[in-house]
């Protein structure tokens, strides 16, 4: 396709995904039971990192942690006691297990009662320097913060992807939950230190797929080089809401198997 045509069949895609009824049946289904901001951060990122697999499994294990939060996460996290983590010994995701379990709630609790929202962490490596966002660089400085903790399990690094092994996938997903606003009630719009323009595109198989068929990706591996080459072709068709293409991407190989 030529660009216009390709950016026009993309925009027409985005219109017909970026929609509320696409909520149902989505991972983002998770947060988007909540009205209080600290849930959503929670279970929004909690969900993204489990999302592995078919999504109504996604759905309903992290439904299955909510319930043993007693449906406040936020308040859950900083007031449980031993007794109410019991409950909890036998949820399990795949690999995602009770020490991974223990270690996140532990770092919530760390992190909620020195900030008010999850945001905080992914600026970490730049406070001193607002509006200098860089992806790679703040989503390693993220990763290393969430393992700052004493005696961290090292087996739940695996659930925590870096640029440099991976493509972070689901924590590019988690942030464009909590980034994009475009008034369409999918993404919530919560967080304003990061922009849009400075999203990564989620890449999973699908959407690499897609991109490479519509000749938006060149590079063989599916790396954080080939983000990083997908995202600027994107931008090259909306510089400032680059990401808002994840709708077409990614429905375009699911719904449409594209």
């Amino acid at each position: 396709m030529e660009f216009e045509e390709l950016k026009d069949f993309l925009d027409n895609r985005v219109l017909r995904y970026n929609q509320k009824d696409f909520i149902k049946n989505d991972p983002i289904s998770i947060p988007h039971l909540f009205t209080k901001r600290q849930d959503i951060e929670i279970m929004g990122f909690w969900t993204a990192i489990l999302t592995w697999g078919q999504r109504i499994t996604t759905i309903n294990k992290a439904r299955e942690l909510i319930s043993y939060m007693d449906h406040s996460p936020h308040d859950f996290i900083l007031n449980h006691t031993e007794s109410d983590i019991k409950r909890m010994v036998n949820f399990k995701h795949r690999t995602f297990n009770l020490t991974d379990t223990l270690y996140f709630l532990h770092f919530f609790k760390n992190h909620y009662s020195r900030f008010n929202s999850l945001e905080s962490a992914f600026l970490l490596p730049q406070q001193e320097l607002r509006g200098l966002y860089d992806p790679r660089k703040n989503l390693m400085g993220f990763r290393e913060y969430f393992f700052s903790l004493p005696d961290f399990p090292e087996r739940t690094r695996k659930h925590v992807s870096s640029p440099q092994k991976s493509t972070v996938k689901r924590i590019n997903m988690f942030l464009r939950w909590m980034v994009r606003n475009d008034g369409n009630g999918v993404d919530f719009g919560l967080w304003n230190e990061i922009k849009p323009a400075q999203l990564m595109i989620p890449m999973d198989v699908h959407v690499e797929r897609v991109s490479r068929k519509l000749g938006l990706l060149k590079r063989k591996q599916r790396d954080w080089l080939a983000v990083e080459e997908l995202t600027q072709s994107l931008k090259e068709m909306d510089p400032k809401d680059p990401i808002r293409y994840d709708f077409a991407l990614f429905n375009l190989g699911i719904e449409e198997k594209f």
